[in-house]
C-alpha cells in the first residue's frame, strides 16, 4: 500500500464515519422536535465531496505524498475534531434548528461563525496540493466556494431563526 493509498483511504474511512454520526444525530435532533432549513442544496454539498474524493482516488494514488501539505492537513484534522466534539450530537451535515436551544459559543465558535467551513475549505484544497495535484485543488475550491456560498447563506437563515425565537 502506498502513502497515497493510505492516506485517500484513512480520509474516505473518516468521511463515512462522519457520514454514520451525522446520520444518527440528524435523525435523534429530528425525533426531539428539531426541523431541517433548507434541505434542496444538501445533494449539491454531498456530489461536490464524493466527486472532490473519487477524483483524488483516480489521480492521487500512485503519487508521492508532500510530507509538508500533509502536516497542514493533521492540523485541518485537529480543527474538524475540536468542532466535531465542541457540537457533540449537534453536529450533523445538515442544517438543524433546535427549539428553545441556544447556539452553541464554546470552543471555536467562539472565535468565528463557521469553522467547520473554514476546516473544510482548508482540506479541499491542501489533500490535493499534498498528492501534488495543485489543479484539482483550484478546481474543487472553485465549485466548493459556489456551494458553500449558497451553505452558508441558508445556516444564517436558520441560524438567525434560533436567535430569533431565544429571544423571545
Amino acid at each position: 500500500m502506498t502513502p497515497a493509498v493510505f492516506l485517500l483511504g484513512f480520509v474516505t474511512l473518516s468521511r463515512l464515519g462522519e457520514l454514520w454520526l451525522a446520520r444518527r444525530n440528524t435523525a435523534e435532533l429530528m425525533s426531539g422536535g428539531a426541523t431541517e432549513v433548507a434541505p434542496g442544496h444538501y445533494p449539491a454539498i454531498v456530489l461536490l465531496h464524493a466527486l472532490w474524493l473519487g477524483s483524488l482516488w483516480v489521480f492521487g494514488t500512485s503519487q508521492p505524498v508532500n510530507g509538508v501539505w500533509l502536516a497542514v492537513f493533521v492540523l485541518l484534522q485537529l480543527g474538524r475534531i475540536w468542532v466535531l466534539t465542541t457540537m457533540g450530537s449537534r453536529w450533523t451535515t445538515r442544517i438543524i434548528v433546535v427549539p428553545g436551544e441556544r447556539l452553541v459559543a464554546r470552543g471555536p465558535y467562539r472565535y468565528v461563525n463557521h469553522p467547520n467551513y473554514i476546516v473544510v475549505i482548508g482540506e479541499i484544497a491542501v489533500l490535493p496540493l499534498s498528492l501534488d495535484l495543485p489543479w484539482l485543488g483550484v478546481v474543487f475550491t472553485l465549485l466548493n466556494a459556489v456551494v458553500l456560498t449558497v451553505r452558508i447563506r441558508a445556516e444564517n437563515a436558520g441560524l438567525d431563526m434560533v436567535r430569533h425565537n431565544a429571544a423571545r
